[in-house]
């Protein structure tokens, strides 16, 4: 077996583990830069993933635990909506994709691991995927999370 050395993700091991929805702590906390949280809404935030598929792949999560769609209220329902429109354009504007994927797991079945409906929007590239997938079961992101926050949020403020 091959072993690809990421020391950083150590912090995640040592962290002590809470019973409590990760999308409902990173609502309460209030401690965006170490969460990845690009913009909180009156309703939703936007939130970078902690395990991209993807450079710039983000997740929109409404502050109330929910699972299904069809539970968001009217309010929460636009401004997901609102807040998927800003994401594309600010991962258009800085990172240049030339597709992306947009998805919800609902249900376990879905592979939704934790029951607090999101949506993943994933910045796509014409030929973005290479060879390490398919012989190392790895994926290769070429930039930190923290430079695309920092890029991303510069972009945030302009709007």
């Amino acid at each position: 077996m091959e072993h690809l050395w990421a020391p950083w993700r150590s912090i995640y091991f040592e962290q002590p583990k809470s019973d409590e929805c990760i999308f409902c702590l990173m609502c309460k906390k209030q401690n965006d830069p170490s969460d990845y949280v690009l913009y909180r809404g009156e309703e939703v935030l936007i939130s970078l993933n902690r395990f991209p598929y993807n450079v710039g792949h983000a997740m929109i999560i409404p502050y109330r635990h929910i699972e299904n769609v069809e539970e968001l209220n009217s309010k929460e329902a636009a401004e997901v909506f609102q807040l998927l429109n800003l994401c594309i354009s600010v991962l258009k504007n800085v990172l240049k994709p030339t597709g992306f994927n947009i998805g919800v797991n609902i249900g376990k079945a879905a592979g939704a691991g934790e029951q607090h409906l999101h949506l993943h929007i994933v910045p796509r590239w014409v030929g973005d995927t290479n060879f390490m997938p398919v012989v190392a079961n790895t994926r290769v992101l070429s930039e930190s999370l923290d430079n695309v926050l920092h890029e991303l949020s510069q972009e945030i403020k302009k709007r």
